[in-house]
C-alpha cells in the first residue's frame, strides 16, 4: 500500500521536478553515513499479545463479538502481518475470546505466515473458493457467528458485503472505538521507534542542507534525502521538495523548479523504522533571505511554539489549532483557513501511519492524553510568492508535551 505521505512525497517530486524526476534513479554518494538504528528493537511478540488483549477488553465492554481487519497498518499493529491489498481477500479476525485467525489465498499462506507475530491460525482459501465463507466460519468458531462484528474503518466495501452475505446473522459496526482505543496511545516501545525515525530524518536533513546547490531540481534533492535516510538505517517514506513559488502549495505544483538565489527551499520528509513514522519539515532560503521571508519564517516558528505551549493534558486537540490561528490572525494572516495564511490544520496524529487520528484541527474535541503523538506544523502560504513550513512531532507525557526533534533555530540555521 502507498501511504498518503508516500503518495504526496512522490507526487511532490513529480510535480515540482517534471522531467528531472529521472534524476531520482541516480544514487548519491552517502558512503560516509552510518546507521543510527543498529540497536533499535522492533515491537515484541509480548507487546502484540497485549494489544490483542486490550482490543478484546474493549470488545467486551461494547458488546462486540469480533474485529475484522484488512491488510494495512492496523493488521500489522495487532498481528505483525505485512501484506498488500488486492482483489484476493486477506483478512484477520480477532474474536472477543480466543486466538487470531488469518484468512488468505492458499498460495500466499507461506508468505503470510512469515510475518505473523502472534499465536494464531492461518486458514487458506483456494482460487475457486470463497474467502468470505472462511471468514464466516472463523467468526462462528470464535462464537461470533451471530454477534456484532466491528470492522476496521479502511476495510473495502466488497469485503464487508461478502462477509454479510456469508454470515447473515452478523451485525456490522465501526471498529474505530476499538482500533483507535488501542492505537492512539503509544507505548514506550512505540515511542522509541518513532524517536529513532525522527533522529534519522533530522540527521539526513543535516546532511542534505549544505549540499543543495543552485540549479538542482526537486528530484535531485529528494534522491539525496532518500539515499541519506537509507544509509542512516531507516526506510525512506517520502521526501517532498518544494522550490521557490511552488512552496506556496503545501503538496506541490506542476511548474518545474530549480534552486535559485533568493528562492525558498521547503523539505517535508519522513522515514520508517520497524513500521513507525517520522515527519519533519524544514524551510530555508538559498542565499540571503528577504525581510519578508525572514518575518514569515519567524512567525511560523512562533506558531509552532504556541502550539506546543497550548498542548496540555486534557486540552481538546482543536484548541491547539485555534490558538495558532488566533495568533496568525493578529499578525494579518487568514482569517481562518483563508490564504495568504494557514490553509491546513496545525497538526495530525502520527504513529504507524503518517496521518492518524486525532488532529490539531478546529472542532476536534479529543482530550490530549499521555502517549498521544502529533505533528506541529503551522505553515504560512502566500500564493504566487512562497510558503514556509516547519514541522516537528511531539508526544504527550504525564507532564505535558515533549518533542521528538528540536525546533529549527532560525532561517539562517534552519535544520
Amino acid at each position: 500500500m502507498v501511504s498518503r505521505r508516500g503518495l504526496f512525497g512522490f507526487a511532490g517530486l513529480a510535480l515540482a521536478a517534471g522531467p528531472a524526476l529521472a534524476a531520482t534513479e541516480a544514487k548519491p554518494d552517502v558512503s560516509g553515513l552510518k546507521s543510527l538504528t543498529t540497536n533499535v528493537q522492533p515491537i515484541s511478540k509480548a507487546e502484540r499479545a497485549a494489544r490483542i488483549e486490550k482490543a478484546q477488553r474493549l470488545m467486551a465492554e461494547r458488546g462486540v463479538s469480533a474485529l475484522l481487519l484488512e491488510p494495512g497498518s492496523s493488521m500489522t499493529y495487532f498481528t505483525g502481518v505485512r501484506w498488500n491489498r488486492s482483489e484476493r481477500t486477506t483478512a484477520a479476525v480477532i474474536p472477543a475470546k480466543g486466538a487470531v485467525v488469518i484468512v488468505t489465498p492458499a498460495f500466499e499462506e507461506p508468505s503470510v505466515r512469515e510475518s505473523l507475530a502472534v499465536d494464531g491460525e492461518v486458514r487458506p482459501w483456494n482460487e475457486h473458493e470463497s474467502p468470505f465463507e472462511r471468514i464466516a466460519q472463523a467468526l462462528a468458531d470464535g462464537g461470533a457467528g451471530s454477534g456484532t462484528l466491528a470492522v476496521e474503518a479502511t476495510t473495502r466495501f466488497f469485503i464487508v458485503e461478502g462477509v454479510r452475505a456469508a454470515a447473515p446473522g452478523v451485525t456490522v459496526t465501526s471498529g474505530d472505538p476499538i482500533v483507535r482505543g488501542c492505537r492512539m496511545i503509544k507505548s514506550p516501545a512505540e515511542l522509541a521507534l518513532m524517536q529513532a525515525a525522527s533522529d534519522v530524518t533530522l540527521a539526513a536533513l543535516r546532511y542534505v542542507h549544505p549540499r543543495v546547490k543552485p540549479g538542482m531540481t526537486a528530484g535531485e534533492i529528494g534522491a539525496m534525502m532518500n539515499a541519506a535516510t537509507a544509509a542512516l538505517g531507516a526506510r525512506p517514506d517520502f521526501a517532498l521538495v518544494l522550490l521557490n513559488d511552488a512552496s506556496a502549495y503545501p503538496h506541490g505544483s506542476e511548474k518545474p523548479q530549480v534552486v535559485r538565489e533568493g528562492g525558498v527551499i521547503l523539505m517535508d520528509c519522513g522515514a520508517d523504522v520497524h513500521g513507525y513514522q517520522s515527519d519533519i519539515s524544514r524551510t530555508w532560503v538559498h542565499g540571503t533571505p528577504s525581510a519578508k521571508q525572514r518575518k514569515v519564517w519567524d512567525t511560523v516558528k512562533r506558531g509552532q511554539e504556541i502550539a506546543l505551549a497550548t498542548a496540555k493534558l486534557g486540552t481538546p486537540c482543536g484548541a491547539v489549532d485555534d490558538a495558532v490561528r488566533a495568533f496568525y490572525e493578529k499578525e494579518g494572516w487568514g482569517p481562518g483557513y483563508k490564504l495568504p495564511g494557514l490553509s491546513h490544520r496545525t497538526g495530525h496524529g502520527i504513529g504507524m501511519d503518517g496521518h492518524e487520528p486525532s488532529f490539531f484541527v478546529h472542532g476536534d474535541t479529543t482530550p490530549l492524553a499521555p502517549g498521544m503523538c502529533f505533528s506541529d506544523e503551522p505553515g504560512i502560504y502566500i500564493p504566487g510568492e512562497f510558503g514556509i513550513r516547519m514541522e516537528d512531532c511531539l508526544y504527550m507525557t504525564e507532564t505535558g508535551p515533549k518533542l521528538f526533534s528540536a525546533f529549527a533555530k532560525s532561517i539562517d540555521d534552519p535544520i
